[in-house]
């Protein structure tokens, strides 16, 4: 999948105002009406990222296709203010600081072996009966992570299993387009 920088910044801004309308709602001036592209109207999933000082402080996603990419940015954005078990909510003072990473999910494919996984280029999922669990392909590169630790970091932090769980597990790859507030300014 690939977004225009207009449709980009588009996205960036629906995430940030959706944010700011939670944490900030008595500031809330008339809602700006938007003409959403059709690109932006794709049902697909997506994660939204935030950071604070360079620091991950949220991210929630979702591989639902079940609504618009733009619909889901919005909620995806909310949630990984607000309700990212792992942190504390963002504080409004925080706002001003806060970069926004969207990563725009394509749909996972079952692999027949760890041989098909890229790092750098995919994303892995995982599950074993009621443990699911999934790492963004930009985690591995960032991480300086090999396949395998990849993969166990995902199984044991990710799925719950312990670190070699991924072993029985079903994996899928997935493809992200990732872009933040940083790089549309």
């Amino acid at each position: 999948m690939s977004f225009s920088p207009t449709q980009k910044r588009l996205l960036i801004e629906l995430a940030r105002e959706k944010i700011l309308q939670v944490l900030k709602p008595k500031d809330r001036q008339g809602k700006q009406e938007r003409i959403i592209p059709e690109a932006l109207r794709v049902k697909c999933g997506a994660f939204v990222s935030l950071y604070v000082d360079n620091k991950l402080r949220g991210c929630i996603g979702t591989f639902s296709e079940e609504e618009p990419l733009y619909t889901t940015i919005k909620r995806m954005a909310h949630s990984a203010a607000t309700s990212d078990s792992r942190f504390l909510p963002i504080k409004t003072e925080e706002c001003g600081k806060l970069k926004i990473e969207i990563s725009v999910l394509s749909p996972r494919l079952l692999i027949a072996g760890i041989e098909e996984i890229e790092i750098g280029k995919h994303g892995i999922y995982m599950e074993l009966g009621s443990h699911r669990g999934t790492l963004l392909p930009q985690v591995a590169v960032d991480q300086g992570w090999t396949i395998e630790e990849f993969l166990g970091n995902c199984s044991r932090y990710k799925a719950g299993l312990d670190w070699h769980g991924w072993e029985s597990a079903r994996l899928f790859t997935y493809e992200a387009t990732v872009f933040d507030s940083d790089s549309e300014r």
